[in-house]
């Protein structure tokens, strides 16, 4: 499908658009002292081996120290049968991790690491929320056409990459330039590709992994190794191709930086690169900006007339479907099966454009049909094959529940542009005003019975609950006062929250 790149740059933030038939699709941020971490290749120190855990934490000079699962150690420290094969034939850091689980005949985590050990190491999942950096010992290196694997004796093709000549020939190439002992993946963007320019990639990935093996000789733990590419030239690599139309920058720096980029990577493809210079910043000229405000939203319409709402908590997902305003024309089965169809396009896309991932659970409304569950279930799977990030999914239970998870390499979209409300405090309500009315005056009974003889009981409210107590409450209030036989004298503070009181005596 035809694709376009916008990127915006304003101050320190950078911000990158990718549009899919002139609908934003993805979006990626980096605000400078919050750029991300994956890809980046340490020279860490062992902090602490969790064996209870099968786990370690490696300081490499982050904030927080790093996880190493005993899964996520790979050759470098086993002897592996060179067989050994990655997880996904399109691997990148920026969007695999392998795998965690250990494997079999693997020793423990106690007899692989032990405190202080220096290991090289490559984080392959940003930090998120409370937790570190994710890192492994498999290091992979992704270039323009290959990644390389110097770890892994393994070629891998791309499943995208369909005729089975060019995948001969592509096998052949690498298998005849590669040294031994080491891997690559050839990528989707590959095909067709003359074996000059894969000449090229190869050698600058060995280059560069020599330079990263000179640096830990030389380097004091915890000590970077190797930096990713930055936030826009990552999205050339890894997305500029073939179906991408145009990309548009609007930072004069940032678009030299692109065509000297492109000039050893992509030379061909730099005349699709062009500068934005309109008075108007380019996501409104796009309607970037208004898609990026839809997607903070709890609940998301439909255009059958339903709706979508949103629910995150730490660790899950929760989408539910509702049939809102459509009412159908024929009866109650055609009516929701219509209405989760028109979901399963919205859902997918909110997934990409707001970076969701972890357990997700998708609440279909209930079709008694299983040949209507049927069909939803393979429109939604159809639907997640454009998604870049690796996913699972679980066919429709009779509840309607879609069970899956999707690939978490970094914040979702709404964490990242957003923070819990200082008024809520993230809880996302209140209490009513009614209820902090009653528990003022519970209060009260408390400071009568502890205050003695004082003639007055003073109370500090919203003005809001200061309003309800001398209007709605004014009854209940007289009656703690003659059964009290004190004063109960109500003060509205303008900045107070409105859960905030304060109950004296005078």
């Amino acid at each position: 499908m035809p694709t376009e790149i916008i990127v915006n740059s304003t101050g320190r933030e950078t911000r990158v658009a990718i549009l899919e038939n002139g609908q934003l699709a993805e979006l990626h941020i980096d605000r400078g002292e919050g750029r991300g971490y994956v890809g980046n290749v340490y020279y860490g120190k062992v902090v602490r081996v969790l064996p209870g855990m099968q786990a370690a934490f490696v300081d490499i000079g982050l904030e927080r120290a790093a996880f190493l699962y005993v899964g996520d150690i790979f050759p470098a420290f086993l002897d592996l049968a060179s067989g050994d094969e990655p997880v996904d034939p399109e691997l990148t850091m920026a969007e695999e991790t392998p795998h965690a689980t250990p494997r079999e005949g693997q020793p423990p985590i106690q007899d692989l690491l032990k405190e202080g050990q220096h290991i090289v190491v490559q984080v392959a999942k940003d930090p998120i929320g409370t937790k570190g950096a994710r890192i492994t010992t498999h290091i992979t290196l992704p270039g323009r056409y290959l990644v390389y694997m110097p770890t892994v004796d393994h070629i891998g093709i791309s499943r995208r990459i369909e005729k089975d000549r060019e995948r001969r020939r592509l096998r052949s190439f690498v298998e005849k330039h590669r040294k031994k002992g080491q891997g690559f993946i050839v990528r989707t963007v590959c095909e067709s590709q003359s074996t000059t320019e894969l000449k090229q990639d190869m050698d600058y990935l060995v280059n560069t992994w020599e330079k990263v093996q000179t640096a830990a000789k030389d380097a004091k733990a915890p000590a970077m190794l190797h930096e990713e590419h930055d936030l826009v030239l990552r999205v050339v690599r890894d997305v500029f191709g073939d179906d991408v139309q145009r990309m548009v920058v609007d930072d004069p720096t940032m678009f030299d930086n692109v065509r000297n980029f492109m000039n050893d990577f992509l030379p061909r493809g730099k005349d699709r690169v062009q500068h934005y210079r309109g008075a108007d910043p380019c996501f409104d000229v796009y309607g970037i900006e208004t898609e990026i405000t839809r997607s903070l939203g709890r609940k998301v319409w439909l255009k059958s007339g339903g709706y979508l709402v949103i629910d995150q908590t730490e660790a899950l997902m929760a989408i539910d479907v509702n049939s809102g305003k459509y009412v159908g024309t024929s009866n109650l089965e055609d009516t929701t099966f219509k209405i989760n169809l028109d979901a399963v396009n919205e859902v997918v896309y909110q997934l990409r454009l707001r970076n969701i991932g972890g357990i997700i659970i998708i609440d279909f409304i209930d079709m008694e049909k299983e040949a209507n569950r049927d069909k939803v279930f393979r429109c939604l799977s159809d639907a997640l094959r454009n998604d870049r990030a690796r996913t699972n999914i679980i066919k429709i239970s009779e509840l309607g529940l879609v069970e899956m998870t999707r690939k978490r390499v970094q914040e979702d979209l709404t964490r990242f542009l957003s923070e819990p409300c200082l008024y809520c405090e993230g809880k996302g309500h209140t209490r009513s005003r009614i209820t902090v009315c009653f528990d003022i005056l519970r209060e009260v009974q408390r400071e009568a019975k502890r205050s003695g003889n004082r003639e007055h009981i003073m109370v500090n409210a919203h003005p809001a609950v200061a309003d309800l107590l001398y209007g709605d409450e004014l009854a209940s209030l007289e009656g703690f006062e003659a059964k009290m036989g004190r004063r109960i004298v109500v003060r509205a503070v303008p900045h107070y929250h409105l859960e905030r009181f304060e109950v004296y005596s005078r």
